[in-house]
């Protein structure tokens, strides 16, 4: 039973890294540019999208669609990037463990 004992004790540590390293990841942010930097798109590590970005020169009322590729492009690359900064961060604290649901 005391190797039980520490083996909860180590999961509690390992919990409260990583809600330490959660608060962290919300304030790191990641930036996607398309159009050659004409839509930016910044994501924090909590996966949420925190600024868009959209140059005058890109609007264009006759290509609205264009318009909304790139917006839509910029979003989901940031997310990736965002998704991947968290995957990076959380794969150091765990030693590369596979722990589901953790992320």
């Amino acid at each position: 039973m005391k190797g039980m004992g520490n083996m909860m004790k180590e999961a509690q540590k390992l919990q409260a890294r990583m809600l330490k390293m959660q608060e962290e990841l919300a304030g790191k942010t990641v930036e996607s540019a398309v159009g050659g930097g004409m839509i930016k798109v910044v994501a924090n590590g909590r996966n949420q999208v925190v600024a868009i970005r959209i140059e005058k020169e890109v609007v264009n009322p006759e290509d609205v669609e264009m318009l909304q590729d790139l917006i839509l492009a910029a979003v989901n690359d940031a997310l990736t990037k965002s998704q991947e900064m968290v995957a990076a961060q959380m794969g150091k604290l765990t030693g590369g463990l596979n722990l589901p649901g953790l992320i």
